[in-house]
C-alpha cells in the first residue's frame, strides 16, 4: 500500500514535467485557491444579481437618449443582451430589459443612487479579485479616488459591453439585409457562411471584452499583451458555459417548482460559473512563464559580534614579560660587577 503511493505521488511531478500545459494548470489552480477565488467569485455573484436591474434601467436610460427616435438600433441592442445568455435564461432576461426600456424615461434619483451603490460595490469586487489574481498586492488607497476610478471603469466596461452587443447583433442584422440585396437570403450556403460570420463576430467582440477586463481592471494596470492568451481562453470559454448552462436550465425547468424558481437559480448559477471562470483565467494567465516576476529574498543581515575575552589577573603574556624583564635586570646588574 505505501508503495503504491509512493508511486502516486512521483506520477504527479513526471506529468507535469511531461506536459507543460498541465503543470500551468496547477499552477493556476493553486494560485486561484490561495487567492481566494472562490470567495471572491461569490461576492462578484451576489452584487451581479443584485444589481442587474439597476444598471440595465440605467444603461438603457442613456442609450434611450442617445438614441432617441432609433427604435430598431434599441430593438437589436436588446437582442443583443438576450442573445449572449443561455436560452434558459432568455425569456427571464427580456422580461428585465423590457421593464428597464420602460422605465428609461422616469429612471429618477433614487434610481441612479441604486445602480450607483450596486454598480459600484459589483465594480470594487470585480477590479479587487482581479487584483488578487494577479498577485498584487492590496494598498490602501484614498476612498474617494478609489470610488471615482470605479465608476469610470463601470462606465467603460458598460461601453464596451454594449459595443459588443451592438457588433452581435448587427452582425447578423446587417449580414441578413446584404444577403436579400443579392438575393441570397434563401441560398443554403450563404446562410451557413452568414451564421459561421456571426459567431466568429461575436466571439471575437468576447475576446476583446475580456481583453480589457482582464488587463485594465486590475487596480495596477498590465499589459493588454500578457492578457492575449487568457482572453481568448475566456472568449472560447464563455460560449461553452453558455451551452452547459442552456443544458441545465432545460433539465431544472422541466418540473413545476423549476419552471417557477429555474430562471432565479439558472441566473445565480451561471453568474457564479462565469465569475470563477474569469477568476481561473486570470489566475492561469498570471502564472503564466512570461507573467511570473520572480523576487530573490534578501539575505540574512550580517550580525557583527566582537570576541572578547575577560580574565582575572595577570594572563600568560604578562607574566612571560615580566619574566623577562626581570632576566633582562639580572643580566644587566651581573654585568656591572
Amino acid at each position: 500500500m505505501t508503495e503504491e503511493k509512493a508511486e502516486k505521488e512521483k506520477l504527479l511531478p513526471r506529468l507535469r514535467r511531461k506536459y507543460p500545459w498541465f503543470d500551468h494548470v496547477l499552477r493556476a489552480n493553486d494560485a486561484f485557491t490561495e487567492r481566494y477565488g472562490d470567495h471572491y467569485a461569490a461576492a462578484i455573484t451576489y452584487f451581479s444579481v443584485l444589481s442587474l436591474f439597476p444598471l440595465l434601467m440605467v444603461g438603457f436610460s442613456v442609450a434611450g437618449f442617445i438614441l432617441a427616435g432609433n427604435e430598431s438600433a434599441l430593438q437589436e441592442i436588446r437582442d443583443g443582451i438576450i442573445n449572449s445568455a443561455p436560452e434558459g435564461l432568455g425569456s427571464f432576461l427580456a422580461t428585465i430589459v423590457d421593464a428597464a426600456l420602460d422605465s428609461r424615461a422616469g429612471i429618477g434619483v433614487f434610481g441612479l443612487l441604486l445602480a450607483l451603490y450596486s454598480g459600484l460595490g459589483w465594480m470594487t469586487n470585480l477590479r479587487d479579485a482581479l487584483t488578487a489574481q494577479w498577485g498584487q498586492d492590496k494598498k490602501q488607497l484614498p476612498f474617494l479616488s478609489t470610488k471615482l476610478k470605479d465608476l469610470l471603469a463601470l462606465v467603460g466596461l458598460g461601453v464596451a459591453l454594449l459595443v459588443s452587443f451592438g457588433l452581435a447583433a448587427v452582425g447578423g442584422g446587417v449580414g441578413s439585409y446584404l444577403l436579400g440585396l443579392v438575393g441570397l437570403d434563401d441560398v443554403g450556403w450563404a446562410r451557413f457562411l452568414l451564421r459561421l460570420a456571426t459567431i466568429v463576430l461575436g466571439l471575437a467582440a468576447n475576446v476583446l471584452v475580456f481583453l480589457w477586463v482582464i488587463s485594465q481592471l486590475p487596480r495596477e494596470k498590465v499589459t493588454a499583451r500578457s492578457a492575449v492568451k487568457g482572453a481568448l481562453l475566456a472568449g472560447i470559454g464563455f460560449e461553452v458555459l453558455k451551452q452547459v448552462a442552456t443544458v441545465y436550465l432545460t433539465s431544472v425547468s422541466s418540473s413545476p417548482s423549476g419552471a417557477l424558481f429555474g430562471p432565479i437559480i439558472g441566473l445565480l448559477v451561471f453568474a457564479n460559473l462565469v465569475s470563477r471562470f474569469l477568476l481561473f483565467v486570470t489566475a492561469w494567465t498570471a502564472t503564466a512563464r512570461e507573467n511570473v516576476v520572480r523576487r530573490v529574498e534578501p539575505p540574512a543581515p550580517a550580525i557583527i559580534r566582537p570576541n572578547v575575552t575577560v580574565q582575572r589577573g595577570p594572563g600568560a603574556g604578562v607574566a612571560a614579560g615580566a619574566f623577562g624583564a626581570g632576566a633582562l635586570l639580572a643580566w644587566l646588574g651581573s654585568r656591572r660587577r
